[in-house]
């Protein structure tokens, strides 16, 4: 394989985010549970999402139901996380205000967006049954799109070798 297809490669397997592959673990964190933090690699087994916004972003918010959404189809079939780096309290009180029961890690110093190179949100990420990044919409995105990238992390195993990404640039499913 010479250097140019290596290149192309690389280029269309981009996630739109520097530190988060596809076919890889992304960063490890724990997850706010009702039961207590659980670490993100213990939820392997099923799908995870995990969403990065803040309450001052019209598409975030925007798309905060679905989150809700992908609760009350799923249930314990996928795992959620919703991210804000915002000052501790203020997104709490914001989906408290909006009736949305989601799950949320406070991120108020930033490490966590920093991990996952989080310039601008909203961003969501679906990672397989084996932990592994399966999905990345850099920019909002809508209830089709994000229904599709979980029941394809339902409906599909996780697969060694080869990974194809399909999509446009910030929008990226792997097969």
């Amino acid at each position: 394989m010479n250097v140019v297809h290596v290149l192309l490669l690389a280029a269309s397997a981009s996630t739109g985010l520097a530190n988060i592959h596809f076919g890889a673990p992304p960063p490890a964190f724990d997850i706010p549970t009702a039961r207590g933090a659980v670490p993100l690699t213990t939820l392997r087994g099923r799908p995870v999402v995990i969403n990065f916004w803040a309450t001052w972003c019209p598409p975030c918010t925007t798309e905060l139901p679905y989150f809700g959404r992908l609760k009350q189809i799923y249930g314990d079939r996928i795992a959620l996380v919703t991210i804000s780096s915002e000052p501790a309290g203020v997104a709490r009180s914001y989906l408290t205000g909006h009736h949305e029961a989601l799950p949320l890690l406070e991120d108020s110093t930033g490490k966590l967006s920093k991990a996952y190179s989080i310039a601008e949100v909203p961003d969501t990420l679906v990672l397989d049954s084996a932990g592994n990044v399966a999905y990345v919409s850099v920019g909002g995105l809508d209830w089709s799109e994000l229904q599709a990238a979980v029941e394809a992390a339902l409906t599909r195993p996780p697969r060694g070798g080869a990974l194809k990404a399909i999509g446009s640039p910030g929008r990226r499913l792997l097969r």
